[in-house]
This record gives structure tokens, sequence and C-alpha cells, in this order.
């Protein structure tokens, strides 16, 4: 299975596993009968998750109901853990929209939530990051996961998420990062896809984040805040769930 994934992720247009690939996975999830692994997004337990990733698929990873992934289920918990997200309806524009969101979203806000993206079909608004379509001060929270590794100008994508902000709201803004690198690696001179594969960890990323993603995110005028929602789970809780054990949520403010 895992090789199979691997090769649909590296090969089959983007566009085409959002609209498609969530049908094929759900059938394959009743094979996975079991408790040993539960996600949090859609609270259904499994034997185990399926693999995911390009070059070398995590174990463990992608929910087969709901296709949610580690980072996914880990930003869910912090939504309903540490924020009034779930008891209030904030104005929401989510940038890029995972799958395993749109529907819980679009059911808790209503019009209150905004999808945008420059080419995603799971996205209401065609939108260029570099160029928010929205007036200032406007979205008590903005998601934008796993996307500033993509853009051209990411300083300039973080700027114009901190103008449509509300002065009272927050950013979710996570991106890959390599916890060996103290800072974000570019290299514009790298321009085959397979090296950029093994570079940046896939051919359509122009930098990996290293430690300093909270610093670089600063750099644009938020107020950062590190939250390690791993601690505060507890090792056991969070590998039943199967959550990045590394990964640090970076609170945006103005």
């Amino acid at each position: 299975m895992k090789y199979i994934i691997s090769w649909v992720l590296r090969f089959i247009p983007r566009k085409f596993i959002q609209l498609f690939a969530h049908r094929l996975i759900k059938i394959y999830s009743i094979f996975l009968t079991g408790n040993k692994v539960y996600c949090p997004v859609c609270d259904h337990s499994f034997r185990h998750f399926l693999p995911y990733g390009r070059l070398t698929p995590r174990e463990n990873a992608l929910c087969p109901s709901c296709l949610s992934l580690e980072r996914h289920r880990l930003m869910y918990l912090y939504l309903k853990n540490e924020t009034s997200f779930f008891t209030e309806k904030p104005k929401l524009l989510h940038i890029a929209p995972e799958y395993c969101f749109i529907e819980r979203f679009e059911k808790h806000l209503g019009d209150q939530y905004i999808t945008a993206d420059i080419e995603s079909p799971l996205a209401k608004v065609k939108m260029d990051l570099h160029d928010i379509p929205f007036e200032d001060n406007t979205f008590d929270a903005v998601f934008c996961n796993h996307v500033l590794e993509h853009v051209k100008d990411d300083v300039r994508c973080m700027q114009e998420i901190r103008r449509v902000l509300k002065p009272t709201g927050f950013a979710l803004c996570q991106s890959p990062q390599r916890y060996d690198l103290a800072t974000t690696y570019e290299d514009a001179s790298i321009t085959d896809p397979r090296e950029r594969e093994i570079h940046f960890l896939q051919d359509d990323h122009l930098r990996i984040y290293g430690r300093d993603y909270g610093t670089q995110l600063e750099k644009s005028g938020f107020t950062v805040e590190p939250v390690n929602l791993i601690e505060k789970l507890g090792l056991k809780e969070s590998q039943r769930m199967a959550l990045p054990l590394e990964e640090i949520i970076y609170v945006c403010r103005k």
C-alpha cells in the first residue's frame, strides 16, 4: 500500500487526488477495523493508519476515514483544547483547505468560513497568497498549512496573512521543518525535480524551514507563541493518535 500511495502522490496531479482519493480510501478503511489508533478529527478508531509520503512514506500517518494526517490531528486538538474555535463562530480564511476539515468547518461556521487557493478544486475562492483579495482586519482566524514552502516570496505572503487578520485574531501557518537545521535552507540554483525532492522534500518546494521558522514568521511582523501540545497531551496519548512528536504549533498574532 505504501508504494501505491507514494506513486500516486508523485505522479498524479494533486487536483485529481483531492477530488477522488477519499472515495477509494474510505472503501479500504473497512479492512482496518480495530482500536489501536484513534483519529480525533473524525472520532474513529482503527487497527492502524495508512502510510503516507512521496519519497519514503511514513507509516501510520493517514486516517482512512477523514484523510487527516499527523499535522491535521495536532491542529484539530489545538483548536479544540486550547481555543474557543468550536464554541464561537470566528470568521475564518482557510488557505489551501484540507479535505478532512472542510465539511466540519462549513457545518460549524457556515458563511463565516472562506476557503481559498490558487488552484485547488476544493477552494471556493481562487487566490494568489501574495495578493489576498480581502480588506485589512477581515478575519478572526487564518489557517495556512504547508503552503509557505511553495511560494516565491514567503515573507510577502506572511505579511498578507497578517494584514487581513483582525487585531484580536490568530493565524496558524504550519510548514514542514527539519529540526536538524538551525536556519531555513533555500537554493534557487537547484532546479532538477529529483534534486529538489532530496533537498526540500518535494519537487514543488522552494525551501525547507529549520528551527528558525518561528523567527521567520516574526520577521513579517507577527507576534509568535510556540505551543508544544505534545508535552500537554503526553507521549502515550500522542502516539495513540499518531501525532507529529517534534512539531511545534506557531500561533501568530498581530
